[in-house]
């Protein structure tokens, strides 16, 4: 199984919207993402806490059975459609995948 986290700082504003209206497109272009492929184990995306002291705005935590479904979900067209969107918001990214 491959783990695949991805965390954004949003932007405070961007593509003519404000930080907060940005994690919700993001959230949802990212949601929408949860059944592309065969292979998806978990798809999670979420925004921050209120009130939590935290450092990014938006994180994917997703889980796939294999490199070759991580591979798959990264190439669909769905997904390579939302990152002209994503990198005009983002302000700083980190990821990491890894195996168990």
């Amino acid at each position: 199984m491959v783990h695949h986290i991805v965390m954004w700082k949003i932007k405070a504003t961007a593509d003519g919207s404000s930080r907060e209206a940005n994690i919700a497109k993001a959230k949802a272009l990212l949601d929408a993402c949860a059944h592309l492929v065969p292979g998806i184990v978990r798809f999670e995306v979420a925004g921050f806490l209120e009130g939590m002291e935290c450092t990014y705005d938006l994180v994917l935590n997703s889980s796939f059975t294999d490199r070759e479904a991580l591979a798959a979900y990264q190439n669909h067209p769905s997904h390579t459609a939302l990152k002209p969107f994503m990198r005009l918001v983002v302000q700083e990214r980190q990821c990491m995948d890894y195996e168990i």
